[in-house]
């Protein structure tokens, strides 16, 4: 299983709009996927349709009880997507982790020897505390949603130099597979330039795919759908296939064949 975090320390960047697609769009394609929500938010949760009162068993249960993946784990409607839920009792997660020795380590002893799923997306909440050390620490790589707007950089610096503390201290082989322009608008001359300065300082690293502004993105959530079940030809829908598909690219060889 290849795990991918979902980060960024800002929100409102469509962090959660981008888990729930892209591991829409990769189970779609017959990938076997996880989608675990580490936001105490729970809006990835919510996004999938899984009802807050139907969380017998969550991420918090995962990370602080050390519950075994196989019990957190729940289906979705979406065949091939299954989803460790969030409920608000993540919220205390972090400081309930402090004074435990591998704090940082606790998701990836939980995914040590999951093999039941191809690939797994988690999405991170927007901060740099425990919960996001421990997708970091158990992710191979990581995907970064960032929006088109003039102080994007600025925090996608301070994002790479965690990344780089990262694999200095417990997870030297963390890579960044891309980062992901979101919220993109052509009517605002000043998106243009974000997306021409991000492009000019990260080079390939950005997808080519870039995610409109659009109005069903925003509304399938409130109907426990992701976008793509929801409307599957609107314009933010067919960006995040076309996302999927460059991902596809940039996975390793091996793990495609598998």
């Amino acid at each position: 299983m290849i795990t991918i975090a979902i980060a960024n320390q800002k929100g409102g960047v469509g962090k959660t709009t981008t888990a729930i697609n892209i591991a829409t769009a990769m189970a779609a394609t017959g990938w076997k996927t996880l989608l675990i929500d580490l936001d105490p938010q729970g809006n990835a949760s919510t996004g999938m349709g899984i009802d807050s009162g139907n969380r017998p068993f969550s991420s918090y249960d995962l990370l602080v009880d050390e519950t075994p993946i196989g019990e957190c784990i729940q289906s979705s409607n979406i065949p091939g997507l299954d989803v460790v839920p969030a409920t608000v009792d993540l919220s205390g997660a972090e400081v309930e982790l402090v004074s435990v020795d591998d704090r940082t380590a606790r998701l990836t002893s939980a995914l040590a020897n999951h093999t039941d799923h191809d690939i797994c997306f988690i999405d991170c909440p927007p901060s740099l505390g425990l919960l996001t050390l421990n997708a970091l620490g158990a992710a191979d790589t990581l995907m970064v949603p960032l929006q088109c707007e003039f102080f994007a950089l600025e925090g996608l610096s301070q994002l790479l130099q965690t990344v780089e503390r990262v694999q200095q201290r417990f997870n030297p082989d963390l890579g960044i597979i891309g980062i992901v322009l979101t919220m993109f608008d052509r009517r605002n001359r000043l998106t243009d330039q974000v997306a021409d300065d991000v492009r000019d300082c990260l080079g390939n690293l950005v997808f080519e795919a870039v995610i409109p502004r659009n109005v069903r993105l925003s509304e399938a959530p409130s109907h426990g759908l992701p976008a793509l079940v929801y409307d599957h030809s609107c314009p933010g829908s067919r960006a995040y296939i076309a996302l999927a598909r460059e991902l596809i690219g940039r996975l390793p060889e091996q793990r495609k064949a598998a």
